[in-house]
């Protein structure tokens, strides 16, 4: 399941507050940004059967893709992705639940990609990548 989490803005005459009230960080056990070199660079597929992870643009915009992997160790070629376009101007999260590989390419120059996990970096042994051309 993938569930993206809605943030909004405050303007007053002090400036700018950007928030997500709905956003549940209880599980978060570390955090880490994307910052692509260029705006050609994609960063397809990397996935999790058991990690969590949170993506909130922090500058710029991104597209995601993520795809259901049906089987880990031999994924089919036939599965559909879906699309998300995050913007920094409103700090819109998705969460990415287990079982999902993703595609990251950044559509402004110096945008950056807040993410967060629920494990600890060599806690579990679930990092997956795949054909960087496996799904277009």
């Amino acid at each position: 399941m993938l569930n993206k989490i809605s943030g909004n803005f405050f303007i007053d005459e002090r400036g700018k507050i950007l928030f997500n009230n709905e956003l549940d960080l209880s599980e978060i056990k570390r955090m880490y940004i994307i910052e692509n070199k260029d705006l050609d660079i994609i960063r397809a597929w990397q996935g999790h059967q058991i990690e969590k992870r949170w993506f909130i643009a922090i500058k710029g915009k991104f597209l995601i893709k993520l795809v259901k992997i049906d089987d880990f160790q031999n994924p089919s070629d036939s599965v559909n992705y879906v699309t998300f376009e995050l913007d920094s101007n409103n700090l819109e999260a998705i969460l990415i639940e287990p079982g999902y590989a993703s595609s990251i390419q950044a559509l402004d120059i110096d945008s950056r990609l807040l993410v967060f996990s629920n494990y600890k970096i060599g806690e579990v042994e679930d990092n997956f990548k795949f054909n960087p051309t496996q799904w277009k």
